[in-house]
């Protein structure tokens, strides 16, 4: 089996693209990484089922001639899975629209505050455990919270 170039170079940009744009804060960013890395992997998955054959009917064509139905149906199982996630992340990106004004994922501040209490002695810091334990409601996050919550 030969790889077509410019097919892996496309892949490279798709995968390359949808990740950058996972790792951003906003969720519709992240919605649309989702939505290309999933058309990368379509795209692989179409890619490792080799070259187009006939139909796999027996006996009417030779074994050589036939294409593999599993990468085609492992394609069909991505599309489905990537719907099923660019609709639960447009749920979750309009319900905070309406709950906080944006769509940013914000830092959780009981998850800080239970991180630093955690670190061993020798772990490398951030900040001071001192300072995150004793005012937590200080940072911008606390705040935006507390509203979303009203």
């Amino acid at each position: 089996m030969t790889i077509n170039l410019s097919m892996a170079l496309v892949l490279a940009v798709l995968y390359s693209v949808g990740f950058y744009l996972l790792m951003q804060r906003s969720l519709m960013r992240i919605l649309i990484g989702i939505v290309v890395v999933g058309h990368g992997a379509n795209l692989l998955l179409q890619l490792a089922g080799g070259p187009p054959g006939r139909a796999p009917i027996l006996d009417a064509v030779g074994l050589d001639e036939i294409s593999d139905p599993l990468p085609q149906a492992l394609a069909l199982t991505a599309i489905v899975i990537t719907f099923a996630l660019t609709t639960y992340l447009l749920a979750l990106g309009y319900r905070s629209w309406v709950l906080v004004g944006h769509d940013e994922v914000q830092d959780d501040v009981e998850d800080r505050r239970i991180a630093a209490r955690q670190k061993p002695d020798g772990a490398m810091e951030e900040g001071t455990a001192a300072e995150t334990e004793s005012s937590p409601e200080d940072t911008a996050d606390s705040h935006e919270l507390e509203e979303g919550r009203k």
